[in-house]
């Protein structure tokens, strides 16, 4: 690419990022991770960067509301340097991200989880010159399990027993399956709530994912963007969840770590046979997205996880969010700004910001050859 401008960027404070960040998505729409409209980093510091200024124009974008905090403070540094493209990013979840996309309606879609083969095969309609849709995948983390529950600031669980919890087969809290798995804890008789997403999401496919794999024999349900299992109480996004989790007592439910973190809400650890019970960390979850594998061909890099991971320290409830472009047939007023803006969300130090939030950056082997893939979107 044609290099038109290169801005030094100054280090930024997640703070700064909070307030900028939020001002770009107010239109939009919000799926805040805290109760007064930040993101959850804290007052860390982003790294400096320099940043390629290619292309210019407006970026729609709308998908995982996963990703949200982290592209809050992507496109608040890229927008810093790069006066010249506005992003604007819709979490409106994945499932409707990548619809939106398939329509032609945005320049790239957030998903927490890969494209099916029959939606890659849609995608030509919108990706022109005999292109197709390709799964990017740009940051990783851990699917938190919040709860809320009067005395009790340590809990662990197993698959089985959130499988249970979560299809309404366990609906106390003093259930003697939690007990066991707690056997120092005062648990009290209150009421289960289990909240889950209402709207489809890779969030949800995620964790049924997890289910499915490491308790077979309790969750029946197929794998999905959209909640299956029986009863529970849904709620709009990973806000909304985590939301509604905060202001219930006897509360469960699962979204990602910034939205715990955010909220202080806290998390269950995860009893995987592994020994010690593993605690949701953007530490943890890395250990167990490097056991991963590039399934995809032909420029896709979709990726394989392991959630039934007995490895010591590996958190096994994670996911990868892709971003999804044509690889080929982009539109010509933003491919090259769309080029920019991703070839910074993979950089060194674009990645650098995402453990600061609560997010985990991809492993070596696999940002590199994001980066060249970017490099090739045309």
């Amino acid at each position: 690419m044609k290099l038109q401008r290169t801005n030094r960027l100054r280090a930024l404070s997640v703070g700064a990022i909070a307030v900028t960040g939020a001002l770009v998505l107010t239109a939009c729409g919000s799926d805040d991770n805290t109760g007064q409209g930040g993101n959850g980093g804290g007052g860390s510091t982003a790294a400096a960067s320099d940043i390629e200024c290619e292309g210019k124009g407006n970026l729609l974008a709308s998908g995982s509301s996963a990703q949200k905090n982290a592209i809050d403070a992507w496109v608040n540094a890229y927008q810093a340097a790069c006066k010249e493209t506005k992003i604007n990013y819709n979490p409106t979840g994945s499932g409707a991200g990548i619809q939106e996309f398939l329509q032609g309606k945005t320049a790239f879609a957030g998903s927490d989880s890969a494209l099916k083969e029959d939606e890659v095969k849609e995608s030509q309609k919108v990706c022109k010159d005999g292109g197709k849709a390709v799964n990017l995948p740009m940051l990783g983390g851990p699917v938190a399990i919040g709860y809320n529950l009067s005395g009790v600031d340590d809990l662990v669980l197993d698959a089985p027993t959130l499988a249970k919890i979560f299809d309404s087969k366990i609906t106390r809290w003093d259930d003697e399956a939690i007990k066991k798995l707690n056997p120092d804890a005062k648990l009290p008789g209150t009421k289960i709530q289990a909240f889950h997403r209402s709207d489809e999401s890779g969030t949800t496919d995620n964790f049924t994912t997890y289910l499915a794999t490491a308790a077979p024999n309790d969750y029946k349900y197929e794998p999905a963007k959209a909640w299956a299992a029986k009863g529970g109480q849904s709620a709009n996004g990973s806000a909304g969840v985590a939301s509604n989790v905060k202001q219930n007592d006897g509360a469960i439910g699962y979204f990602e770590l910034s939205y715990a973190t955010g909220n202080s809400i806290p998390t269950v650890k995860l009893d995987t046979g592994a020994g010690e019970p593993v605690e949701a960390t953007v530490e943890n979850s890395s250990t167990g997205i490097a056991s991963g594998k590039i399934v995809g061909k032909d420029g896709d890099l979709a990726m394989e996880l392991d959630y039934a991971t007995k490895e010591a320290g590996a958190y096994p409830i994670i996911l990868v969010t892709y971003e999804i472009v044509c690889d080929k047939g982009n539109k010509s007023e933003t491919v090259e700004a769309l080029k920019s803006f991703l070839n910074y969300t993979a950089s060194e130090d674009g990645q650098k910001q995402l453990a600061e939030i609560d997010y985990a950056p991809l492993p070596d082997e696999i940002v590199t050859k994001v980066r060249e893939q970017v490099d090739a979107l045309s």
